[in-house]
């Protein structure tokens, strides 16, 4: 029986891509948000979804109501008019605990290279097999007949705790996301009490200290680049500027050779995390090693894109580890190039927290721009830190610059220019291609 969905605040990631989900299994979709853009709305408005103004009408007692975790009574008229008149709703995290239970249900946790990891597992499984999935990118896949269903599983907040997937995949645990977790120890706890809830085997990173402690009544693999204490061995590395090559081992036993068009180490183990799962599983490896040849990558991961014959590259990197991952990436395709990064820190909180790490990833690159903090909703900017306080920190040259004039960007030759954040480093990044753009016009 279809339903009729209502989400307020559709544009967040995980709600578009469940909205896109929800539609494509042929049930009836719409969503309320704020007027600004947001890159997840393009693959909504595609497929035809209504994007509403928050407004109480929306609310109806017959819907499904699924509301964003940023939205409360007292900041959204839809949550207070539901309140008011006991119209019940869920939050995203709860009705997918209990929509995943109708599947073989894989999910990918970790600090850090979620969204890529499950990217990467819903390409290559759908391609073998019918499947759903959800990718924190904004894409959702949706088949009513499908057997497996494939999902991110997000550790803020302990969000992921109503989950209990067969599979899970955990990438790496990290300090993050200080205005919730209070130490490294409580991501940990946080991590190690999902681990308890995951049926049928958990794969995880035998390279990462905290991981090592993590305890599950599922059965653990451990993937990695060392043969001593791994299962899943990823040797023999082939890094070039078209991808990266790598065989795989498995206690001992050589599972072959393996592409991905992608870049940075964190990608081959990515890759081996899927592989690992995927073989356990029982699924076909030479199928598996067919189809991570033609992974795509997913939105906001080092996405490229060249204007006026200049390299831009565009990551959702927002933590040290991540800068590092992508800065790795991009030596890796671009060798012989000036990496220049613009880095926009994102929350106060986690600037503060982590004001060292940041500036010893960025020394990673040539040249360092540094954007406005982009403050949370979530919090109030006391004056604590400020931006030009990190540019201080890095030992490269790092200048502070303003979205209305990047120009300052154009004192590099033979750069690749790479943009991170989790703010709206985009507007910046847009700014620059309009300079490019007219540099073009002008010449002509």
């Amino acid at each position: 029986m279809t339903k009729t969905y209502h989400f307020i605040g559709i544009k967040g990631s995980g709600m578009s891509a469940l909205a896109l989900m929800l539609h494509q299994m042929g049930h009836k979709v719409q969503g309320s948000d704020v007027d600004k853009y947001y890159f997840t709305q393009r693959g909504l408005e595609q497929a035809g979804i209504s994007i509403l103004p928050f407004d109480e009408k929306n609310i109806q007692p017959d819907y499904e109501i699924i509301a964003g975790n940023a939205f409360r009574p007292d900041n959204n008229v839809e949550i207070a008019y539901a309140d008011a008149n006991g119209i019940g709703y869920k939050r995203y995290h709860e009705f997918l605990g209990g929509f995943m239970r109708d599947f073989v249900s894989l999910g990918v946790a970790g600090a850090h290279g979620k969204t890529s990891t499950t990217g990467i597992l819903s390409h290559v499984l759908s391609n073998i097999t019918d499947t759903s999935y959800l990718i924190g990118d904004g894409t959702g896949r949706g088949s009513v007949n499908a057997k497996y269903f494939v999902f991110e599983s997000d550790e803020y907040e302990r969000h992921f705790m109503p989950y209990h997937p067969e599979y899970s995949i955990i990438t790496n645990i990290d300090f993050d996301h200080p205005d919730y977790f209070t130490s490294l120890e409580d991501v940990f706890n946080a991590f190690n009490d999902y681990a308890k809830q995951i049926t049928k085997g958990l794969f995880i990173y035998g390279e990462d200290e905290q991981l090592r402690r993590i305890t599950s009544k599922a059965p653990i693999y451990y993937y990695g680049f060392k043969e001593e204490g791994n299962d899943f061995v990823a040797h023999d590395l082939l890094r070039s500027t078209s991808g990266s090559g790598f065989k795989v081992s498995f206690r001992g036993q050589e599972l072959g050779e393996f592409q991905i068009p992608s870049f940075g180490r964190h990608n081959i183990m990515n890759a081996t995390a899927v592989i690992g799962l995927l073989y356990t599983a029982g699924l076909d490896l030479n199928l598996v090693r067919e189809h991570l040849k033609t992974f795509g990558g997913v939105k906001r991961r080092f996405t490229e894109k060249i204007v006026n014959e200049t390299v831009i590259i565009d990551d959702f990197a927002h933590h040290p580890t991540e800068i590092i991952a992508t800065l790795d990436a991009a030596r890796q395709k671009y060798p012989s190039k000036e990496i220049v990064a613009i880095f926009q820190p994102h929350t106060f909180t986690r600037t503060i927290a982590l004001l060292d790490e940041f500036a010893d990833a960025l020394n990673q690159a040539d040249s360092v721009y540094l954007a406005q903090i982009y403050g949370s909703a979530r919090e109030v900017d006391n004056g604590d830190v400020k931006v030009e306080d990190l540019a201080e920190k890095i030992v490269k040259r790092a200048k502070v610059i303003d979205v209305d004039n990047v120009s300052p960007l154009l004192d590099h030759d033979n750069a690749v220019y790479v943009f991170m954040g989790a703010g709206d480093i985009q507007t910046y990044e847009y700014s620059f291609e309009r300079l490019l753009s007219n540099l073009t016009s002008n010449v002509q």
